[in-house]
Parts: structure tokens; C-alpha cells; sequence
């Protein structure tokens, strides 16, 4: 069933159509990734379905019901009136359970005092299993999960709403949404902002959330374990792909190789037939060369009109209907030629930049080698190195948080600086290739040709051409490098980068402000470069195509993994379920121990209480026998033999009971003097 349906929705701004006539739903467990190149239209489209926008036509339907949630790419203007804290922001969720659980405390005061009336204890019952239903008992546990999972430590809970940051503002927003969970959850980059350890954790809790995702994201590892559909946006038209990100990269090629056959098969049918025409149209046979003109003239004539989806898998009768009155008269030979010419490829081309790495010097076999490596500076260690020797054509990738000293260990490995400890040595031949993150080798006071031609001297037509490629067009070349946005810069600094003829590439954060076309693109580039590579980057699923090895930092020392991104994490899920089968493991035997302990120290209470008992009863019997000792003692004053008989009798059972008694009182001191 469909949660939410559009129906020939278009938008537009001004005199520009950002899409037209989409039509689209999203079933009740639909998770879809919403993917296309920068400016193409994505978040404009997320507005529409979230009804915070007006479409220029169509419609919006959303079943009744059924509750939206919202997250924008950017919410710096965010809590701007509210002056509670993170933690008061969460709580304002559970308003009405909070209510609830303060009516049930008086209720539970008025019955302490006395009112323990049948009639209060069964409406107490009622008021304490609704509110057991509705997650009272759980809510704070959900605030906690949620704060922690998105990065906010405990020292953050009581930080002002606004005093946050932008980032943290989104954070804030993405928690109140999946503490409120909303039917249809529909979010814009909702990766900004998170590490990677939040990001997993994301991923996580939307793999089995229980309503539906529309959401966009560069982040192309994300997309492959969150979603089951992807719908790509590429000019006016949106088209659904079934499956996760990566299944969509296969689909999407096979529909491309697919059109073009049928493409080619049909411009080639064309012009055997038209050269059938030519050849006959004067002759014996010119009764059957008009009428093929006249069919190809109607199927032209569609396909112009309609485009090549307009004729596909249709009879000339449907191809013919479909024109109705409106079809022009056949065409000329030399119309039809002219016509067949101008047919384009059904396959979108997407605008995207163009990398071309300049053919290298091949470098000696070992590329970098260390030993006993510390990183830092004077006064401030970074991290310890395990001893590393990485080889020609590998790729290694250095994961870690921010500022444990990724950028610092690449600007050790350059020589910029030197280590604190140790050393690393660089392997023959090297030619090194540096993609800073920041772009701080760029003078940001130049314009782009004059950036570009500074680090590679040539003619302006020439480097004009050469930045055509990097989407650098017409006046675009003439713009100072500071007017330039974060991709801009890092299209720049690619461009600078690929005609260094490097063998070796020290890579910080490449994909940085790229969209996902981009990231492809740049990823094909690097799959066939043929040095060796040193990747820092956030993108899981460049690390996941290109690493041979990892180095991790973490926890002040680098660590390497010899395997590939999907080992190292099929190897760190082992380990997790391994600690948890120990904790697991531990906590049972905790539980064995304290179930034997309270077990022993039910036997000793029992063991006390019996001591005390038999104490007891020696004492009773020690009075019997000084009683009848008295009694014996009397008898035999007063001569009285049946009296003395009867109580010598009674004073020997007693005297025997007694030393049963006291036998029993030695083994039970024993046995607690040696539990104890």
C-alpha cells in the first residue's frame, strides 16, 4: 500500500523547468535513495513530498493518517526561540507519557496515605498498564540510544539549543525524528555532520526501521546498506531502480547497453531501408519504395515528436494511431536521410568532469617503509606507527577520527615534516602526488587559469580547453580561486593534480563536495591508475573498491590490516560478537555465582536458625533434668520406691535425649564454623 503518491508533479523557477510530469509513491516499507548530480533537482523534489513546497503542476497525495517527518540539509535558523537543552528538546517528545507518569506518582502518593479503595486500586491498574503500553518504562532508555548513537556524549545534554552549531542543530533535529517515528521519514544528506561511528549506527537503526525513507546522500556505502530502491534523477525524467546502490550501478548499465543495441538496431534498419528507397524509387519497384518512405516518414515523424520511448515495441498501425490527424505528409529521401542523421542516443549524458592522470615513471617496488614511527609534534605525540612496508600498485587506506593525525602523517611521509621518533623512508623513482583536503597549495588570490597555469605553464586556449574538462567553462576560468565552492576547488586542484605524472598519490579526502557522478568518475580513474595510492577519506565505498590494506588510527597508534574494507569489517563484527559472547558468558556465571551465593546463604540462615533451635532445646532439657534431679531427690527423702523408679526412668531418657542434643549441636557448629 502506498504511503505517499505524486502524480505529474513538475516545478519550475522562472523560465526553468527543474522537472516536469514526475510521477512516483512510496509503498509502507519502501527505503529509497534519491540520487543525481548537484542542481539537478533533489532537494526541490524532497520539499514537494514533504509538503513544504508548491509544485508548478501535479499533485501530492499522502493516505490518511499517516504522519511525515522532515530532516533539511541545513538547519542553522533551527531552535532559535527555545532556550531549553538537548535533553529538554528530546523530552518535549514524550510529552503526554511524561504527564501520564506524574498523575500515576500522585495517584501512588494518595494510596500511601490511605486511599486504598477498590475503586482507586482498579483505576491506579488501568493508568500503570496504558502507560506500560505506550513505552513509559522505556522513554528515557530511546533518548539515551538515540543522543549517544548521533554523538552526543553525556557533557552534551545540557548544552543550550541555541548555542549549538549548524551541524550539531541537524543532529539534534535527526534525533527528535526517529524518537518520533513518523510513517514516512523523508531526509536531505542526513550524513553530514556524523562520523563514521555515527553513521554506521544510522545505518543500523533505518536497515529495520518500520516506516518508510526517502532520503538523499553522497554517501554512496550508506545508500548500498540502508536501501532497496534507488531513483535517479537525470534531466526532466526520474527512473526506479530495485536494490541497493550497488545493484542500481548494474542495472543502470545494463539499461544502458541495453538502449543502445535497440538504438543502433534501429538506425541501422533505417538506413538499409531507406537504401532500399533509394535504390528503387524510380524503378520496377517504386510502388514498394514509396510505401516503406511512407512508413519510416510516420515512425521518423514519432520519434521526433516523442522521442525513441514514443515507438519502441509498437506496430506501424499503433505508431500510425498514436499520430492520429495530426501526421504531416511523407517525407522526402533526402528529409528521411537528414532525419536519420539527427537521431540521438537514448542515454542521458550526465554533465560531469573529466580525469585524465598524466602516464608516470614507474617507481621501485617498495614505496614507503617505516620503523618504530612516532608521529607528532615537539612536545605533543600523535600516535606510534606499527612498522608498515607498502608496495607499487597497492592501495592503502588511513581511517581514523578527526584530528588523531591523518593530515600530519601525510605531511611526514612528504618530508614536510620530520618524525618524533623512528623513521619512514620512500622507495626509488618516486614522483608524489599531494591532494590536500583544505586546498591550502592554492593561492586563493588568483584566478582559476592563472592558479592553474602557475603550477603548468601553457597557452590560454590551450588551458582553457583543458579546464572545459573540469566543468570550467566560458567566464568560469576568470573567477578568483577564494569566489570558489568547496567542489569547485576540489575540481581545480584534481585538474592541477592529474598532469603532475605522479606515481604515487597521497589522496586527503578527495570525494569532499563531489557528487555522486563525480565520486564515480574519480573512482574509475583511480581503479586504473597505474602507482600506488594513500587514501584518507571518509567515503566507505571508495575505501571499499580500492584499498589492498588498511591503516587504522585509533587510540593514539597505527594500526595496519593486510585485507580489503569488507574483511576488516567482517573481521570487526567477529570480534564484536566475540566480546559479546565473553560478556555474555561473564554475565551468566555472574548470575551462576550470586544464585549459589544467595542458595548458600539460604543454608546458612537455615543452618543459624537450626543451631539456635537445638540450643534451645538443650537448654529445655537441661531444666528437665535439674527438675526431675529434684524430684528424684525428694522421693528418695520420703522412701517413695515407685516415684524413684518412674523418675529415674524419665531422668535417663532426658540425660539421653541431652547427649543426642549436644552430638547434633557439635556437627551443626562444625559445618557453619567450616561454611563460614
Amino acid at each position: 500500500m502506498a504511503i505517499l503518491t505524486a502524480t505529474k508533479l513538475s516545478q519550475s523557477f522562472g523560465a526553468y523547468d527543474v522537472f516536469g510530469e514526475v510521477s512516483l509513491s512510496v509503498a509502507n516499507d519502501d527505503k529509497i535513495g534519491l540520487v543525481g548530480p548537484n542542481g539537478i533537482g533533489k532537494t526541490t523534489l524532497l520539499l514537494l513530498l514533504a509538503g513544504l513546497s508548491t509544485p508548478a503542476s501535479g499533485v501530492v497525495h499522502r493516505a490518511r493518517g499517516k504522519r511525515l517527518g522532515y530532516l533539511p540539509q541545513e538547519s542553522a535558523e533551527a531552535f532559535n526561540e527555545r532556550q531549553h537543552s538537548v535533553y529538554e528538546e528530546m523530552l518535549t517528545i514524550f510529552a503526554d507519557l511524561r504527564r501520564d507518569e506524574s498523575r500515576l506518582r500522585r495517584m501512588e502518593a494518595e494510596i500511601a496515605t490511605g486511599d486504598d479503595s477498590d475503586e482507586m486500586m482498579a483505576r491506579y491498574g488501568a493508568a500503570l498498564e496504558q502507560f506500560e503500553l505506550a513505552g513509559g518504562y522505556e522513554y528515557e532508555v530511546q533518548i539515551k540510544q538515540v543522543m549517544q548513537g548521533l554523538g552526543f556524549g553525556r557533557e552534551d545534554w545540557q548544552l543550550s539549543l541555541d548555542h549549538l552549531s549548524g551541524g550539531q542543530k541537524t543532529r539534534v533535529l535527526l534525533g527528535r525524528l526517529l524518537l518520533e517515528k513518523p510513517d514516512l521519514l523523508i531526509l536531505d544528506e542526513p550524513t553530514n555532520h556524523l562520523d563514521v561511528e555515527a553513521v554506521e549506527w544510522l545505518e543500523s537503526v533505518l536497515r529495520i526501521w518500520e516506516g518508510a525513507v526517502v532520503l538523499v546522500s553522497h554517501d554512496r556505502y550508506f545508500l548500498d546498506r540502508v536501501v532497496n530502491t534507488i531513483w535517479e534523477m537525470n534531466g526532466q525524467d526520474i527512473e526506479v531502480f530495485r536494490g541497493n546502490y550497488s545493484a542500481y550501478v548494474e542495472q543502470r548499465e545494463a539499461r544502458r547497453v541495453d538502449r543502445q543495441r535497440l538504438f543502433q538496431d534501429r538506425v541501422e534498419r533505417l538506413e538499409k531501408e531507406l537504401d532500399y528507397i533509394r535504390r528503387n524509387i524510380a524503378g520496377q519497384r517504386t510502388q514498394m519504395a514509396k510505401g516503406k518512405l511512407s512508413r519510416i516518414s510516420r515512425e521518423l515523424d514519432a520519434i521526433q515528436r516523442g522521442g525513441l520511448e514514443s515507438v519502441e515495441g509498437k506496430s506501424w498501425s499503433q505508431i500510425s494511431n498514436s499520430l492520429g490527424g495530426s501526421r504531416r505528409h511523407s517525407m522526402s529521401v533526402a528529409e528521411a536521410a537528414e532525419a536519420i542523421n539527427s537521431l540521438r542516443s537514448p542515454n542521458k549524458h550526465q554533465r560531469s568532469f573529466s580525469v585524465n592522470l598524466r602516464k608516470a615513471e614507474r617507481s621501485g617496488k617498495i614505496v614507503l617503509r617505516s620503523s618504530q614511527l612516532t608521529v607528532g609534534y615537539p612536545g605533543k605525540i600523535l600516535f606510534v606507527a606499527d612498522d608498515f612496508e607498502l608496495h607499487r600498485l597497492e592501495c592503502a587506506a588511513l581511517i581514523g577520527a578527526n584530528g588523531t593525525g591523518k593530515t600530519t602523517f601525510l605531511r611526514t611521509i612528504m618530508g614536510q615534516l620530520s618524525p618524533l621518533t623512528g623513521e619512514i623512508k620512500q622507495g626509488a623513482s618516486l614522483e608524489i602526488g599531494y591532494f590536500a583536503q583544505a586546498h591550502e597549495q592554492l593561492n586563493v588570490e588568483n584566478t582559476v587559469i592563472e592558479e592553474f597555469t602557475r603550477h603548468h605553464a601553457m597557452l590560454v586556449a590551450e588551458a582553457r580547453q583543458y579546464l572545459a574538462r573540469y566543468l570550467f567553462q566560458s567566464d568560469d576560468i576568470f573567477k578568483p580561486v577564494r569566489l570558489l565552492s568547496g567542489g569547485e576547488r576540489g575540481r581545480l586542484a584534481l585538474a592541477i593534480l592529474a598532469l603532475e605524472g605522479a606515481n604515487f598519490l597521497l589522496l586527503d579526502e578527495p570525494t569532499n563536495h563531489l557528487d555522486i557522478p563525480a565520486q564515480e568518475m574519480l573512482q574509475t580513474v583511480l581503479e586504473n591508475f597505474e602507482g600506488t595510492i594513500l587514501l584518507v577519506t571518509h567515503d566507505r565505498y571508495l575505501v571499499d573498491r580500492l584499498a589492498s590494506q588498511l591503516w587504522l588510527l585509533e587510540n593514539g597508534r597505527l594500526k595496519i590490516f593486510e585485507g580489503t574494507y569488507q574483511e576488516y569489517v567482517a573481521e570487526r563484527e567477529r570480534q564484536a560478537a566475540l566480546r559479546k559472547e565473553v560478556v555474555t558468558k561473564n554475565n551468566d556465571m555472574a548470575r551462576q555465582l550470586k544464585s549459589v551465593a544467595r542458595a548458600r546463604d539460604n543454608q546458612n540462615r537455615k543452618r543459624v536458625a537450626h543451631l539456635e533451635l537445638v540450643e534451645k532445646e538443650i537448654g529445655q532439657r537441661e531444666s528437665d533434668l535439674k527438675e526431675i534431679g529434684q524430684l528424684l531427690q525428694q522421693a528418695s527423702e520420703a522412701k517413695e520406691i515407685d516415684k524413684i523408679q518412674s523418675l529415674s526412668l524419665e531422668y535417663a531418657a532426658a540425660e539421653s535425649q541431652l547427649e543426642e542434643m549436644l552430638r547434633e549441636w557439635e556437627e551443626l557448629a562444625r559445618e557453619h564454623s567450616l561454611a563460614g
